[in-house]
């Protein structure tokens, strides 16, 4: 088992990397790499699926981490 305070260190770090992925400078930034870049002629279903996606993150964010 790992001692409490590295826990806590992974836990911080963990955080800290989620909220430095979710700045708009990083969305930007991201988005200018072809790997990151949204297709727009993806099929009708795919994109259901990418939003129901979106709504279960954004749910998950705004009520904490759950384990």
């Amino acid at each position: 088992m790992m001692p409490r305070r590295n826990g806590e260190k992974r836990n911080g770090l963990a955080a800290d990397i989620r909220r430095q992925l979710g700045t708009e400078a990083t969305k930007r930034f991201l988005r200018t790499l072809p790997a990151f870049r949204t297709e727009s002629d993806i099929p009708d279903r795919l994109k259901e699926l990418l939003d129901r996606l979106d709504g279960v993150e954004a749910r998950v964010v705004a009520g904490g981490r759950r384990r």
